[in-house]
């Protein structure tokens, strides 16, 4: 599967909108609950800032209030809305990137760990293509946004496929059917398939072969989108069994760059 420039550009642009819109309705659900407990209170949040100057002080606690919080919430889903319509620009690209971080600091820089920096990425990558078009011609700065979101995902991939390799609890598959009987819809049925050592070692031993050669899938186009493919399984899987939504959509936007890219070599 080979995409053009614009092709990759808009399904970034898409995935990633739909992502940031998905992260602003369970900002929005759990609305509620900040306040309540002590952990989310604007006062501890502030400890974090007790060395910052006076300014950052008095405007912080008003956009982490209830009321502050909801407008940027309101702006992260109109700049998304943006993005998904008409396609970045370096104004709105910017002010999407310094909007989502400004809600990270609200959580003392991380709401959901890795689905947010993904998000991170992906934005800062539209950021950088569109800033570079001040000083290059359109369609190189475009694709260096765009490589810089490819290298850090499959960077990501690889680290951890690298880690997973490390432990003998993964190569053994003795970690795979633990994680799962702990996650938020665990434990295990008796009978599944992950109960059986030799499947789980299999299955673990997969997972790990798969992010370690997702960079090299980079050097046979004809197999990058299969490596999506499988990557787009496996995060539906994490979502399936652990809840954690963002990850898929997060992971997935950065695959249009990816795809690109590899067609690019």
């Amino acid at each position: 599967m080979i995409l053009t420039l614009n092709q990759a550009l808009h399904g970034v642009e898409y995935l990633l909108a739909f992502s940031l819109l998905i992260q602003c309705f369970e900002y929005w659900r759990i609305q509620s609950f900040i306040g309540t407990q002590q952990l989310w209170q604007v006062s501890v949040q502030m400890k974090d800032f007790s060395h910052a100057p006076i300014w950052v002080k008095k405007i912080l606690p008003v956009i982490f209030e209830a009321r502050g919080f909801r407008c940027l919430i309101l702006l992260q889903c109109i700049l998304s809305v943006s993005i998904a319509l008409f396609g970045a620009n370096l104004f709105t690209s910017f002010l999407l990137l310094f909007n989502t971080m400004t809600l990270l600091l609200r959580w003392r820089g991380a709401f959901n760990g890795g689905s947010d920096f993904m998000s991170v990425v992906s934005l800062t990558g539209l950021f950088l293509g569109q800033f570079l078009c001040l000083f290059l011609p359109q369609n190189i700065a475009l694709k260096a946004g765009l490589w810089y979101i490819c290298i850090h995902s499959l960077t990501s991939y690889f680290l951890s496929g690298s880690v997973k390799l490390s432990y003998p609890g993964w190569r053994n598959g003795r970690a795979l059917p633990y994680l799962l009987d702990n996650a938020a819809f665990g434990p295990l049925k008796t009978n599944s398939w992950f109960k059986i050592p030799a499947i789980a070692c299999l299955a673990s031993w997969g997972f790990i072969v798969w992010e370690c050669l997702f960079p090299v899938s980079l050097l046979w186009p004809q197999y990058t989108l299969v490596w999506c493919l499988i990557g787009a399984v496996f995060h539906f899987l994490v979502f399936w069994h652990f809840a954690l939504n963002r990850f898929f959509w997060a992971w997935c936007a950065s695959y249009p760059a990816i795809i690109y890219c590899a067609s690019q070599l």
